[in-house]
């Protein structure tokens, strides 16, 4: 038998059911991560807020048969991995295998620590489906899964301009704008989802590396498209990194220009997609005049994308620095929790 690889995959979760819609919500904002205020306050906060969002949520996952598909695709990105690492040179006889590590509902990380212990492997890669790093999504997973006891790990902490995941990216865009009848004139409103101003002041390099993805895929589209970068799911009274994708969608109505919409920040189809780029974006574009609505799919299984991240993988199990090399140092200057120190390794 040979090396007994284990692959922890991070994501956000989602709720399976309408009963857990207000449990996810009270978890999701009782994370430090996201609600950046003393302990007591946040748990009031986040008991407040869970209470009330839960009917409108509820509402917004019936329509996608009561919860979120975020972990049935997660799983499916999961098994597509275990295969293509299998695939790379010198990995044939490997047992890989993945475990699903959610940060806010099942199967939470916890559930995946006792998961990989069980397994025993020789190396544990830990790699977040976050392709742009943030400390409100990768970090918070790291952070989990640091107090939860998890083991030494090598870490893939982010791939905002991975050639394959750029590739996969621009293969589906190119796709949703023949579906679309190829319009000469178009605009690709990259959407990310937004993070409050002073995430971003303090140190988050979310931002920069949302601007670097754009700028790896632009260069692999018509020179005619063209492009506008913009953060939707805004909440609260704060201010947001902008602009925001409403605003986009109405300027591309004033411009009258038909837009796609890319999800360049999320690689599975969830609430923000399905709903809030779906339905309630799609009714402002109506609304606004813009002559045609596309939106191109996140990543899911997409083969570059799932090529790529076995890729990142190997290459990080064997020591490789070539992805770190072809990466600026922006970010590890940029982001005081950089946690390339904490693991043994990091392919960003």
């Amino acid at each position: 038998m040979g090396q007994k690889i284990a692959i922890v995959l991070f994501n956000l979760g989602g709720p399976d059911g309408p009963d857990s819609v207000r449990p996810f919500l009270k978890n999701l904002f009782s994370d430090p991560a996201i609600i950046r205020v003393p302990a007591p306050v946040r748990w009031i906060l986040a008991r407040l807020i869970s209470t009330l969002r839960a009917k409108s949520a509820r509402a917004n996952y019936a329509k996608m048969g009561g919860g979120s598909p975020l972990v049935p695709e997660t799983l499916a990105q999961a098994e597509a991995l275990e295969k293509a690492v299998k695939t790379r040179p010198g990995y044939e006889n490997a047992e890989v295998k993945t475990f699903l590590a959610m940060r806010y509902w099942k199967p939470f990380v916890k559930d995946a620590i006792a998961q990989v212990r069980a397994f025993n492997p020789d190396e544990t890669v830990l790699l977040p489906l976050y392709p742009q790093f943030s400390t409100t999504t990768t970090d918070s997973s790291l952070l989990a899964w640091k107090k939860a006891g998890g083991g030494p790990a090598k870490l893939i902490c982010c791939y905002p301009d991975a050639p394959g995941f750029i590739e996969a990216h621009a293969e589906a865009v190119m796709e949703t704008w023949h579906a679309g009848g190829s319009p000469e004139r178009v605009r690709v409103l990259w959407s990310a989802h937004g993070l409050p101003e002073k995430i971003i002041l303090d140190g988050d390099p979310y931002q920069k590396q949302v601007e670097e993805t754009v700028a790896a895929l632009r260069p692999l589209l018509p020179d005619n498209f063209e492009h506008a970068i913009c953060y939707q799911s805004r909440v609260g009274p704060v201010k947001w990194i902008g602009p925001a994708t409403e605003t986009e969608i109405e300027r591309a109505g004033a411009d009258k220009i038909p837009v796609i919409v890319v999800p360049i920040a999320f690689v599975s189809e969830h609430i923000e997609t399905l709903v809030e780029l779906d339905e309630e974006y799609y009714e402002v574009a109506h609304e606004v005049g813009v002559p045609l609505y596309l939106r191109a799919p996140a990543l899911g299984t997409r083969a570059k994308f799932i090529d790529e991240l076995a890729r990142l993988t190997t290459d990080l199990l064997e020591g490789s620095d070539s992805i770190l090399a072809a990466r600026t140092t922006g970010c590890v200057v940029a982001c005081p929790s950089c946690p390339r120190a904490e693991f043994g390794g990091c392919a960003a």
